[in-house]
């Protein structure tokens, strides 16, 4: 099976629970796969998984809100849907505080489970787009020389390349070579899109 294809993982202790959960998704025509236990789920995760998870909140050993710390401790992005009983709703509260997609309370409806899957699905498909542009950004910015980022810096930051070449101390002929580079290179003839296009992705190279 593909990682990349999406998956309902369901991590649930509760054997009769569990296979009721694989029934309901695979007659909704969606690939599940079912894990007993937390320490089970989280030795097979990678980075990249796609889908969601259905997550019991109370589980013998790792239960499920140190699931979903252990989880963003590996910066995941797979949303997470908390299944929780009536008197864990506060703990489910302080699950959507630490990034949890949403919890359904039992006993509850079967469309409406299938109607959170769906929205954490569609979640799924956004975050990955969304991260495979940035990733795309940033292997750009990567083909760039250490000239042609320092001079990419600087149009970021407004600079002319009259005062560019100054502070260079080298030709603004040269400068605008090196610009031209850099606009092909990063795929734009605006700006005001290269601008964009980095500020989107400081987080993701401020560690370089």
């Amino acid at each position: 099976m593909s990682e990349t294809q999406q998956t309902v993982y369901v991590v649930e202790d509760d054997e009769a629970v569990r296979d009721s959960l694989e029934l309901l998704l695979k007659s909704a025509r969606k690939v599940v796969r079912p894990y007993s236990t937390a320490n089970a789920f989280l030795a097979d995760y990678t980075d990249s998984m796609a889908g969601c998870i259905v997550l019991d909140i109370r589980m013998p050993g790792m239960d499920g809100l140190e699931l979903q710390k252990r989880l963003n401790e590996r910066h995941s992005i797979l949303p997470i849907i908390f299944v929780t009983g009536h008197g864990d709703v506060p703990l489910a509260v302080d699950a959507m505080k630490e990034g949890a997609a949403d919890f359904i309370q039992k006993p509850y409806r079967e469309e409406a489970l299938l109607e959170k899957i769906e929205a954490a699905l569609a979640q799924d498909r956004e975050q990955r787009k969304t991260l495979g542009e940035k990733q795309e950004i940033v292997r750009r910015i990567n083909t760039l020389t250490p000239r042609e980022h320092e001079i990419m810096d600087r149009m970021i930051a407004g600079q002319a390349n009259k005062v560019i070449a100054i502070e260079l101390e080298i030709s603004q002929r040269t400068v605008e070579i090196h610009r031209s580079r850099v606009m092909h290179k990063m795929g734009t003839h605006s700006l005001a899109h290269l601008v964009r296009m980095v500020l989107s992705v400081k987080d993701l190279i401020d560690d370089r």
